[in-house]
């Protein structure tokens, strides 16, 4: 048994007013781009022999009725889409029919944000680099002074390292700060700071999936930016007790079904969480840490089928 339309064409579906008439699984995989991690995912199901649906959710119409009887097939749904905003919105209308999503809307909402992370983070005493917040930019500039040089600015909202400025000193503070302003927008009027870390030009990322690490990867990169999108190389980091309990804890602390925890090595400190993944990429890391991650991630669905 497989996945409904293989490849990368989109399932076409008809739809009546308030039910969808071509998909007959109880689980579904959601996505709206065919990465090499959604096909090791269909790999991991296939051979796992479990029935599912591939769902293209640019394609996808939910219609709610007044009786709150529209229905879907499915049971169980792992949300795969690149797009954050169209990953949470599916994931928010397919909760409203009881469906359950891995991961629910609101671990998108507090994983897709930076700043709602970081505070939920440190509301569970989990150690993280010195962070702070301002919204206004003279209040921003005037938190980099006082957190002192180097520090880095982050939208707290975006991945792969992108719109990530290091501030080595104020002149840089000044002008990325402007240049924000002149932007304007919602997002580039929150300012998220934090001090730059002396890491071992690497940092780890470990995977956790129904609350066990399973895994984890060091990403290797003399750029201070060490994401694998940005050109860092993997390789294997052995899980020690304590990344264990930090990445598990980390998890839990934002109610994270399957995610992957970002942490740099502090040389003072130890392991700091950075940020979590809600929508982990995993594609370099199977063969790097000897994990199956993609299978571990469709047992941990069937068995919320099961359950």
């Amino acid at each position: 048994m497989g996945g409904v339309e293989r490849g990368d064409r989109p399932a076409h579906i008809t739809h009546h007013p308030t039910r969808i008439t071509n998909f007959m699984a109880e689980l579904a995989v959601l996505y709206d781009r065919i990465r090499p991690d959604e096909r090791m995912l269909f790999e991991a199901l296939d051979e796992l022999g479990v029935p599912y649906d591939k769902v293209y959710t640019p394609q996808l119409k939910l219609t709610f009725d007044a009786a709150g009887t529209a229905q879907v097939p499915w049971k169980v749904a792992i949300e795969r889409c690149v797009s954050q905003s169209r990953g949470h919105g599916v994931t928010r209308a397919l909760e409203g029919f009881g469906v359950k999503v891995i991961n629910p809307a609101h671990v998108i909402e507090l994983c897709g944000d930076k700043l709602a992370t970081n505070a939920r983070l440190h509301a569970a005493g989990l150690p993280t680099p010195r962070t702070g917040v301002a919204f206004d930019g003279e209040a921003a500039l005037e938190l980099i002074e006082e957190l002192g040089y180097p520090v880095v600015l982050k939208p707290t909202v975006g991945s792969w390292g992108r719109m990530v400025s290091k501030l080595n000193d104020r002149d840089a503070a000044e002008a990325v700060i402007e240049h924000k302003e002149v932007l304007g927008g919602p997002q580039h009027g929150i300012f998220y700071v934090q001090e730059l870390i002396a890491k071992p030009e690497r940092d780890i990322r470990a995977f956790v999936v129904g609350g066990v690490c399973i895994g984890a990867i060091y990403r290797t990169s003399e750029h201070w930016i060490t994401n694998t999108a940005r050109g860092a190389k993997a390789s294997r980091c052995e899980v020690t007790p304590e990344l264990a309990d930090l990445a598990v804890r980390s998890a839990a602390a934002v109610n994270g079904q399957i995610v992957a925890i970002d942490l740099v090595e502090d040389p003072a400190r130890g392991l700091l969480v950075i940020e979590i993944n809600h929508t982990m990429e995993f594609k370099n890391s199977v063969s790097t840490t000897g994990v199956n991650i993609p299978k571990a991630m469709a047992e941990y669905a069937i068995g919320l089928l099961n359950g």
